[in-house]
């Protein structure tokens, strides 16, 4: 009976589990039971996943506080359409929530019955959210919004939407959707309808606006929400996040003091914040720090109790750079330094606190002109910056600026010295070299016995652990060994179980060497070694110099040693003197304008053009060092300007300083030199060479002294270039090369004197075999009465005979000579046919002189401007004739097609310095 009783309950339960177990049927049991799995045990596996995921995301998250925080604390990866690496807990959280919908949906008369079925389409939708699938994610909290608009999580799912549509882009729409919602709320909160809108949703929907409003650089609207979204939320370490957002804003905006609150707000919350927030509050508090009227003791005090504190021991790399900074304001450089290289040996993983950590350290060396050691740090700075960023661009440019200060720096140097020792008398020279060698032998034998201490200690290693003796029995067990006599130090006797060979053991191979170099100095394999008067002797070494000779007592004189050495070495003629000088001089302007124009330190500029003028340098640095001083003293001191220009006034009266300084030229202060560089570049374009030389000599004297004139130079070698060839194309760049080494001009010369010239000098007439020919006439100006009348008759016969397709075009050749050319001829012989059908017929009766030349050796005319070379050249041309030399060149009626455009073309500047 009671077995047939057990059969029927179980029975029953199994039924009962079924029918619990059915998603098809709306009943009690059914929709409890599959709400409670869900929740407890699918969606809660879920959501653990979930928070392990948002940890590890945080945990890596590495936040630069140099900028303004994110609202959200949330890295995005910018995958440049590479795959993202995949976080298992989300994809855990993922499949969880999707397993949730799948087996426990209960979709029945188009409703879902199973209340936990939003929460899995919530959880869902964050999973994708933090995976950064922002489009999938949208797809879930919409799904919720469209089946569940009664949901208790309803606001969430708004809430997390707009955060993804934010993700998108779409902030103009997040801004109008959440502004909707907080009206709703508002309206709700009157008839007390509002009952899922918690405080923490507020919170929330107010600091996705923010980030908004941030995003669309609003930021006074911005902050306004913000301020809503710290009060409301009951997250510590988001009221922290949101107080430090709004302290960088208030900075930002200019509003200090309001700033200042907000920092200290954070700091405040102390345990309740995370720990780099309260440390990153105070670093930025420390840059609203004023100098002048706020408490510096304090500040001190304050500090040095957060490097006190265990606590802060994983952020002394922000607190050691604060304090670097506030004693480098007060010009305390020791202690700055100390500071900033404090911070360095923190090892910090922020790469922008070391690069200005090193750029600071830099900025500080350059400031003491220890321009050798700034550019080191600024080496080490733009290792550690990011590229591409303004400071990078800009710190790049001073280093390689600095390149130029050392470079002049160390031959101004050099140069004085050798001029202070050609100055001095015989006796003084001697007197000086003397005291020189006596301080040369010092540092040698402190070196040596450096040396030699070193050697000695290496040799000591270990001296008491070795057994030796000089007894063959085995010494008693827990007494020292002893030490026999004969052993070398740090080498063990037969009685040792270490190797007894003397050279397998480096310690006494290192004494060795030691005891040989004191007593024979260095020697090199070689026969009688034992002599200094060999030859393969080491005359440098000092050791060599005693002991090692024939005679015993005698000393081999070092050469360095002998005044002889450093006297014969002094330049005595006076052409090499002279040099030295000149060097010396431009090495002392060139300082001068780098210091003015490239890193605006006026003094250390000053200071070297006033140098230059002491030393009397060549007249044609004397006018410019003077108008550059002038410019200089108008900035740091107006009484030495107007000094400068009563002596430029009455020395150079004619010159164009003194029209400039006294306003006498109405031309020059009419355009802009850039604007007049423009206009002649131009000009230079269009080819309309005629009297274009001339002007720009004219606008170098005029323009002298400015930063413009490079560019007219580099332009007045590309012109030389295309009226009297490669020879003096190379000549001018040299002097552009030579005279403005720091500018770009300069440099692009360098490049093509370098790279383009060697090549162009290669080039030679070819006698191969060409399909491509041109006949040349030699014409004057282009407007000239036999150049047109020369010109109409070829237009006339190209056009009457132009089965050929012929082309004509004005070319210049020099100064004094132009061609018009005939081009599209497919042979010499072809050419020769065309010569005689333009001389022979009645229609065009063409007798002028002309040329027939292969296309490729008109380029080398062209270049090299050689054409009496190629017409006495062995092989002759097809119709030899004497060409005549107009007495003036014109511009181009026609564009000329390649020999006019074989010069490289000259830079245009993209902002020409204003006078």
């Amino acid at each position: 009976m009671k077995t047939k009783i057990l059969k029927l309950t179980f029975f029953i339960a199994f039924l009962i589990l079924l029918i619990a177990c059915s998603t098809k049927k709306d009943t009690f049991l059914a929709r409890n039971s599959h709400a409670l799995s869900t929740r407890d045990n699918i969606l809660y596996n879920g959501q653990i996943g979930m928070d392990k995921g948002i940890k590890d995301v945080n945990a890596n998250i590495k936040e630069n506080f140099w900028k303004r925080l994110p609202v959200e604390r949330m890295e995005i990866v910018d995958d440049n359409g590479a795959a993202k690496p995949k976080n298992a807990n989300f994809e855990l959280a993922e499949a969880k929530a999707t397993k949730a919908i799948q087996k426990h949906s209960m979709n029945i008369g188009g409703q879902e019955k199973n209340y936990q079925i939003d929460e899995a389409y919530l959880l869902l939708g964050k999973a994708r959210y933090y995976d950064q699938r922002f489009i999938p994610a949208l797809d879930a909290f919409n799904y919720i919004l469209y089946k569940y608009p009664s949901s208790d999580k309803i606001y969430q799912a708004k809430i997390w939407r707009e955060k993804a549509n934010m993700r998108l882009g779409n902030d103009a729409q997040v801004i109008k959707n959440i502004s909707k919602l907080l009206e709703d709320k508002k309206e709700a909160d009157k008839f007390k309808k509002a009952k899922n809108f918690k405080k923490q949703v507020v919170a929330d929907a107010n600091a996705l606006l923010a980030q908004s409003f941030l995003n669309m650089e609003e930021k006074d609207s911005a902050v306004a929400k913000l301020k809503i979204a710290e009060k409301l939320t009951k997250v510590n370490s988001e009221r922290a996040r949101y107080r430090f957002i709004l302290g960088q804003l208030y900075q930002e905006l200019g509003k200090k003091d309001s700033a200042i609150y907000s920092y200290e707000s954070v700091i405040d919350m102390n345990r309740k914040a995370d720990r780099r927030y309260v440390i990153q509050a105070y670093a930025k508090k420390s840059e609203l720090f004023d100098y002048q009227n706020d408490d510096k003791e304090a500040f001190v005090k304050t500090f040095n109790k957060l490097i006190a504190d265990r606590e802060n021991r994983p952020f002394l790399d922000v607190i050691y750079y604060e304090m670097g900074v506030f004693y480098d304001k007060q010009d305390n450089q020791e202690l700055a330094m100390e500071f900033y290289n404090a911070s360095l040996k923190a090892k910090s993983q922020d790469s922008y606190l070391v690069a200005s950590d090193y750029r600071n350290l830099g900025d500080m060396h350059f400031r003491n002109t220890d321009y050798a050691i700034a550019a080191k740090y600024y080496d080490s700075t733009l290792v550690k910056m990011e590229p591409k960023t303004r400071e990078y661009i800009h710190i790049k440019k001073v280093r390689k600026d600095l390149d130029e200060v050392i470079e002049y720096e160390a031959v101004a140097k050099e140069n004085d010295s050798i001029l202070r020792l050609v100055a001095l008398s015989p006796t003084d020279r001697i007197l000086y070299f003397e005291k020189h060698i006596e301080k040369l032998k010092k540092s040698d034998e402190a070196k040596r016995i450096l040396e030699e201490k070193q050697q000695q200690k290496l040799a000591n290693v270990d001296l008491n652990n070795i057994n030796s003796s000089d007894d063959p029995i085995p010494n008693t067990p827990g007494t020292p060994a002893k030490k026999s006599s004969m052993t070398p130090p740090s080498m063990s006797n037969a009685s040792s179980t270490s190797s007894v060979f003397y050279f397998y053991n480096p310690t006494t191979v290192a004494f060795g060497k030691t005891e040989f170099k004191k007593k024979w100095g260095n020697r090199t394999l070689g026969g009688n070694w034992r002599l200094s008067t060999n030859k393969n002797t080491d005359t440098n070494d000092i050791a060599s110099d005693t002991t090692a000779t024939a005679k015993p007592g005698e000393v081999k004189e070092v050469e360095q040693y002998t005044t002889a050495f450093y006297l014969d070495q002094i330049p005595k003629e006076q052409t090499e003197i002279d040099e030295i000088v000149k060097k010396r001089d431009f090495a002392y302007y060139q300082l001068g304008l780098i210091y003015k124009e490239k890193f605006k330190e006026y003094q250390l500029a000053s200071q070297k053009l006033e140098q230059l003028l002491a030393n009397k340098p060549e007249e044609k640095l004397v006018l410019p060092s003077m108008y550059n001083l002038y410019k200089i003293y108008q900035i740091i001191n107006p009484a030495k300007a107007e000094e400068m220009k009563a002596r430029i006034s009455s020395q150079y009266p004619d010159s164009r300083y003194a029209q400039i300084i006294n306003n006498t030229n109405a031309v020059a202060s009419k355009d802009a030199p850039e604007d007049v560089y423009d206009q002649y570049y131009k000009v230079y374009e269009d080819e309309q060479f005629d009297g274009l030389l001339a002007k720009l000599d004219g606008l170098i004297l005029q323009y002298s002294g400015d930063e413009i004139v490079p560019k007219f130079e580099l332009l007045k070698a590309n012109l030389l270039g295309k009226l009297k060839g490669v020879e003096a194309y190379k000549n001018a760049m040299q002097y552009v090369a030579d005279n403005y080494p720091t500018s770009d001009e300069g440099k692009k010369a360098v490049e093509i004197l370098t790279d383009q010239i060697p090549s162009l000098e290669k080039i030679n007439f070819s006698t191969a075999e060409s399909k491509n020919w041109k006949i040349l006439f030699s014409v004057g100006k282009i407007d000239d009465k036999k150049t047109k009348e020369l010109e109409e008759k070829i237009k006339k016969f190209i056009a009457n005979e132009n089965y050929q397709r012929l082309t004509y075009s004005y070319d210049f050749y020099t100064e004094k000579e132009s061609f018009i050319t005939i081009h599209g001829l497919k042979s010499e012989s072809n050419a020769a046919y065309m010569i005689n059908l333009m001389r022979n017929d009645k229609k065009y009766k063409i007798i002028d002189p002309l040329i027939v030349i292969s296309s490729e050796n008109y380029k080398v005319v062209q270049i090299k401007k050689n054409l009496d070379v190629y017409l006495n050249s062995p092989k002759p041309v097809a119709v030899p004739v004497q060409t005549t030399a107009p007495s003036t060149v014109v511009p181009p009626a026609t564009k000329s097609v390649a020999p006019a455009g074989m010069m490289p073309p000259a830079p245009k500047p993209s902002s020409p310095p204003k006078q």
